[in-house]
């Protein structure tokens, strides 16, 4: 039976331990700040570092090193040095929000995939989950984090503008959720390229500069970044389409 402790009892580190329970795994108690790590290292195959990025480099130089022992981080930006002096080494980031340990838990086994690098063994423990692994190399890794933290962050503050701007036309937020689905649907199936709608997709310039007449001041700075990254679609989307008229 494979054995699994985790330090760090935030939410991603409660997320993950709620999860692995319900796997065929053993998870020991999870270590706090504060906690003696020494010996965390012994008698388990995975150490899971799951503390705020700023604490993994002292959490692991906390730790004895175990020859047979796989310490790893779940951090999206951070290397593999963090974990200097500890024979296998490894990471682990789900690429999933976890809000709080119940959501998260189920959200990671729900086959989501994870970046991974370093020890092998790594995509054993991403299986356990039944998740979906690709190698992440430590060049990559900041810039890889960047594009979740668009993903997720951004999306999310693009949202807030969405409910500002609705609510200065004075229309309920819920009533949006329905079209963000949709459009994100779209994407899955169609890229984001090819599921652009709207004036800047149609090139009704018209309409744009109507939009930001009557939208407050205080908004256009987003929405004309965002105008400004429907632009780059647009742009990919006609090279495409000049391309395959080429070859017909």
């Amino acid at each position: 039976m494979t054995t699994i402790r985790i330090i760090g009892p935030g939410r991603a580190g409660l997320s993950l331990k709620a999860a692995l329970e319900q796997t065929e795994a053993e998870v020991l108690p999870v270590l706090a700040r504060g906690e003696d790590l020494t010996r965390a290292a012994y008698g388990t195959d995975f150490l899971l570092i799951a503390t705020q990025d700023r604490e993994v480099a002292a959490a692991a130089a906390a730790v004895h090193p175990v020859e047979s022992t796989v310490v790893l981080h779940v951090s999206g930006s951070l290397g593999l040095d963090v974990l200097s002096g500890h024979p296998r080494r490894a990471s682990m980031h789900p690429l999933v929000t976890l809000p709080d340990p119940l959501i998260g838990a189920g959200r990671l086994g729900a086959g989501v995939w994870f970046a991974v690098d370093g020890d092998p063994a790594v995509r054993d423990l991403v299986a356990l989950l039944d998740g979906h692994a690709f190698t992440v190399p430590e060049k990559a890794r900041v810039a890889y984090h960047a594009a979740a933290s668009v993903a997720a962050n951004h999306f999310v503050a693009l949202l807030g503008e969405v409910e500002r701007v609705a609510a200065q036309a004075g229309v309920p937020f819920e009533a949006f959720l329905p079209l963000v689905a949709g459009a994100l649907d779209d994407v899955s199936r169609l890229g984001p390229a090819g599921a652009l709608t709207g004036p800047v997709a149609r090139g009704d310039e018209a309409v744009v500069q109507a939009h930001r007449a009557s939208i407050d001041p205080q908004e256009l700075p987003g929405y004309d970044a965002g105008v400004a990254l429907a632009r780059k679609l647009v742009a990919v989307r006609d090279a495409t389409r000049a391309g395959a008229a080429a070859w017909r």
